[in-house]
């Protein structure tokens, strides 16, 4: 890949009592280099990842920007993503990273929500295409894929993972969102 090749990644924070998780989409070179940033919201235990993504991308208004890397399919407290929906609304390979196995999210879903809460996130969830492992660097990661095939999604995770396990774009979308959090959460208590 080549190293001006750019990834949007978005990954999120929040802390206990938040009704609101910070999202940031982190535009990242294959070379490393931060090449923009934008900040957004979604509810946490809501059900507007998908569109509060979608607004990223949108808001950021960047061509050049070649694939979208999620940290995870279920931010802010099991606000499912529909991988689906934002590969169609950005044209564009998306991917979502996670890093820890897992038996998958029906069990955790189950026993949070029910009825149509339970119903509407087990929906999306079950039509999200199924987790492959990626051994990269020293670390496992799991993937899921739309708009690029296997083999493309592990190059694409490859290429923007240096080092460690974490792809480049999520780690420096991670930090800035957890540093928005707390100016957030400082300004409004007034201590900034």
């Amino acid at each position: 890949m080549k190293p001006g090749a750019r990834a949007l990644g978005v990954a999120e924070s929040f802390a206990g009592g938040d009704e609101r998780s910070v999202l940031c989409g982190a535009v990242v070179r294959a070379d490393r280099t931060a090449d923009g940033f934008v900040f957004g919201s979604c509810a946490v235990g809501g059900t507007d990842a998908t569109a509060a993504v979608e607004s990223l991308y949108g808001d950021l208004n960047r061509e050049d920007v070649q694939y979208l890397l999620l940290a995870g399919i279920a931010p802010a407290w099991f606000n499912v993503v529909d991988l689906h929906a934002l590969a169609d609304a950005a044209s564009r390979p998306v991917l979502s990273v996670s890093f820890e196995a897992s038996p998958g999210l029906e069990h955790a879903l189950r026993e949070e929500f029910s009825g149509e809460a339970l119903a509407t996130r087990l929906r999306t969830y079950r039509a999200q295409p199924p987790r492959r492992r990626l051994a990269v660097n020293d670390a496992d990661v799991w993937v899921r894929a739309v708009g690029v095939d296997a083999a493309g999604a592990e190059r694409v995770v490859r290429a923007f993972t240096p080092e460690g396990g974490r792809p480049e774009p999520l780690r420096v979308a991670r930090l800035a969102a957890r540093a928005a959090r707390r100016f957030r959460a400082a300004d409004r208590d007034g201590d900034v």
